[in-house]
């Protein structure tokens, strides 16, 4: 159990202290965090709402630990408290895709043109250290979750059905700032055409549902499929 509480308040310290450097600290020319590169600031990026995700979650999550309930999966799952339910539900199909995406989506961009999602200008305005909070630290903290943590995944079509969801609001998002403020959010966005802007957004909703699924199978390799035929068909 201490070990439990130690992976969600480390978590809630390193994501909720990036976030409030983030905030109060990052800046350019003195723009507040709502103004940062244009309409609406920082919060129109998917990193910055992850940011969000991931310390609220982590938060959410010290609540559960303290009042709710950590069912291993030996237990009946009836038992599960309100608090449980809802946090298994959220880490399953929206802060473990979304997170693991943030990170492989970042390096992966990086890696072929850091122009296009980070631009060395940004160096000089953001330290290595929260760069890494923000893009890489995510999907250490989501794996020790995984370990010392049984998520009771929903069935398979209610978790992709959450994690399409956010994505598509998400998508909705800087489709609307696109037009409203003539502001493509990603560099990635402002070189390609039409037919490349669709292309990869239809990319990135491909990769979200393998990410989905790598995140079940994750933790029924560490805590064992559901203990019946008819119960993991159920789930999928």
């Amino acid at each position: 159990m201490l070990s439990v509480y130690l992976v969600h308040l480390i978590g809630f310290i390193v994501n909720g202290g990036g976030l409030f450097y983030d905030v109060f600290f990052i800046s350019h020319n003195g723009e507040a965090c709502w103004e940062y590169g244009g309409f609406p600031g920082k919060f129109k990026h998917l990193t910055f709402w992850n940011q969000i995700l991931q310390t609220v979650y982590f938060g959410y999550s010290i609540l559960n630990d303290l009042f709710g309930s950590n069912l291993d999966p030996s237990d009946n799952q009836n038992n599960r408290s309100s608090l449980q339910k809802f946090r298994d539900a959220v880490s399953a199909s929206v802060v473990f895709p979304i997170g693991t995406f943030v990170v492989i989506a970042f390096w992966a961009l990086y890696a072929v043109d850091r122009e296009l999602v980070f631009p060395k200008a940004l160096d000089a305005i953001i330290p290595t250290w929260l760069n890494h909070i923000m893009h890489s630290t995510v999907i250490v903290f989501l794996l020790f979750e995984k370990f010392f943590i049984y998520i009771d995944h929903p069935s398979r079509s209610k978790g992709l059905m959450g994690t399409v969801l956010f994505a598509s609001i998400y998508q909705a998002w800087i489709l609307w700032i696109a037009f409203y403020a003539d502001i493509w959010v990603y560099p990635v966005l402002q070189v390609l055409g039409l037919a490349g802007r669709a292309a990869f957004i239809g990319g990135c909703w491909l990769t979200l549902m393998p990410i989905y699924l790598l995140g079940e199978r994750i933790t029924y390799a560490i805590w064992g499929a559901p203990s019946s035929p008819k119960d993991f068909k159920k789930r999928v």
